[in-house]
């Protein structure tokens, strides 16, 4: 930046002094000028002049004679992430906690003070803001577009005045707000409360706000939900405003929030998540996201760890039923998606309505399905065992995502479903919110074809016919959260299973990775979409 000017007055007789000043500053804004001149540092003829909008006359020698801005701010050596910079700007990281600029309540330890650190070109510009654009709360984390020159503020700045950059946020709320929406409830000052926004009318103050937001999770117990929210303007404390005013407030938030659910988070649950602009100078789209913050993941897995939800599987012979009798016997609530099978294929069972409208045939006397005939029929007719794996798998998927309900309900601490076909039905994946825990049970092939040749009276071709079917056991093992080795002789089945319960209930740190793993899942499927 110029730090001293002068010039006398010719072709801009006539004009305003701010606007004569700002013409030969390249790089300053005319608020800056304007500032600077009600700040005393302009001259008219020797003799101060305060008004920024005073007339130039010819032959006048004006003078301007700039203050270092280092002389009001000072480096601090502290840590800043940067995920993005060139010689024209940064995208960085804020913490919570951390303010943006300084101010009478908080004259250092500000993220400014860190940027001169890093970038020391910015003592070039004006003001105790020098490259900042747009702005976070301090409880509030996430990313942060700075300017590494005036010129570049210049341009950003417009780019956010004409709503060309795009912000979206992560906001953990009470409760459990529709899949989506939209508020343009204008925002204004507070009317008796001045650390306040609010809610006013454009009549009495208040300015337009345009906040959408879409739903991405719910809490098992429905006591809060994370919300991706994307704000078209930028008012003060906006998305706190309106989440509070639809009856949503943000978790934690100390201003806008009764006092339950401010006492459930350490600070306001927001961050800033993806930034989305058009390089100022290049016109390269960027994007950029930010990590999820550890703290939010925590205090949602605290809403979510009414109960650790079990898959138990494994394959032919494994021994599953015997790992989940036994769970039952240590008072672990269990539910069998072969026994949902069987009350489906019974008289009267949904599937035997089902199959029966299409395939009589396949129908035992008493009106229940005759699974003897339909193992071929569906050998033969590949579209037939489609159709009723398709019908059979959502109806056992809705029976269990009902048990797992009802134990959150009855408080337990966990609650197991032996699924054989876990995996080959793609439910490690999106079938059910929260991801349950995966315990594959493991045991040799041959040891297992023994074991359903003996007590099932399968033939070796029937075994290794519904062994093709599934995963080869290695691969489940290998997918799943935990493996229990099945073997002959295990009379301590109840102490390992023991210590396994232990392990899934302990502290929270296991649900606390499947939640980040789960939110992960998501937020990454918006990236590509």
């Amino acid at each position: 930046m110029t730090e001293e000017l002068s010039f006398h007055v010719d072709d801009e007789a006539g004009e305003r002094l701010d606007r004569a000043l700002h013409a030969r500053l390249e790089g300053m804004s005319r608020a800056a000028v304007q500032k600077a001149i009600t700040a005393g540092h302009c001259r008219i003829d020797g003799l101060p002049v305060v008004s920024a909008s005073c007339k130039l006359r010819r032959g006048q020698r004006v003078e301007l004679r700039l203050p270092q801005a280092d002389s009001l701010l000072q480096a601090e050596a502290a840590e800043l992430e940067v995920l993005f910079q060139d010689e024209r700007l940064v995208v960085c990281n804020k913490p919570a906690g951390l303010t943006v600029h300084p101010c009478p309540s908080c004259p250092e330890g500000t993220l400014v003070h860190r940027l001169l650190h890093h970038f020391p070109q910015l003592r070039q510009m004006d003001g105790l803001r020098p490259g900042i654009v747009h702005r976070l709360d301090k409880d509030t984390s996430g990313l942060l577009l700075v300017a590494l020159d005036e010129a570049t503020r210049l341009r950003l700045a417009e780019a956010f005045a004409e709503r060309t950059v795009a912000k979206s946020y992560l906001a953990l709320v009470q409760g459990t707000p529709p899949r989506e929406g939209t508020c343009r409830e204008p925002v204004g000052r507070h009317p008796t409360v001045k650390v306040k926004m609010a809610v006013v009318p454009e009549s009495r103050g208040g300015r337009s706000a345009h906040t959408d937001w879409r739903l991405l999770w719910t809490a098992a117990d429905r006591s809060c939900s994370l919300l991706l929210v994307r704000i078209h303007t930028g008012r003060t404390h906006q998305i706190r405003v309106h989440m509070a005013h639809l009856g949503h407030p943000l978790l934690g938030d100390a201003l806008y929030a009764p006092p339950p659910v401010r006492a459930r988070a350490p600070r306001q649950m927001l961050h800033a998540w993806r930034l989305e602009f058009r390089h100022p100078w290049s016109g390269e789209a960027l994007s950029f996201t930010s990590a999820l913050p550890e703290d939010m993941i925590a205090c949602a897995a605290a809403a979510d760890a009414c109960t650790r939800r079990l898959v138990v599987t494994g394959n032919p012979g494994c021994g599953k039923s015997t790992v989940c009798a036994a769970l039952e016997r240590l008072g672990v609530p269990v539910i069998s998606a072969d026994a949902v099978v069987h009350e489906l294929y019974a008289p009267h069972g949904l599937m035997a309505g089902w199959l029966g409208e299409r395939r009589p045939d396949l129908l035992a006397p008493d009106g229940g399905i005759d699974r003897a005939a339909l193992r071929p029929a569906m050998r033969q007719d590949p579209l037939l065992r489609q159709d009723v794996e398709a019908q059979v798998h959502e109806l056992v998927r809705r029976r269990i995502l009902s048990f797992w309900e009802q134990a959150e309900k009855r408080g337990d601490a966990v609650a197991a479903a032996e699924i054989p076909l876990y995996f080959e039905c793609g439910w490690q994946k999106n079938a059910f919110t929260p991801r349950p825990l995966s315990l594959c049970v493991s045991c040799p092939t041959d040891l297992r074809r023994r074991r359903v040749m003996a007590g099932r009276g399968w033939s070796a071709e029937h075994f290794d016919e519904l062994e093709s079917w599934q995963w080869p056991e290695e691969k489940k093992c290998a997918e799943s959260d935990f493996v229990f080795v099945n073997t002959e002789g295990a009379e301590d089945l109840d102490a390992r299973l023991t210590d396994l319960l232990r392990e899934i209930v302990h502290d929270g740190t296991e649900g606390r990775r499947l939640l980040r793993e789960s939110w992960q899942r998501l937020l990454d499927g918006l990236r590509v979409s």
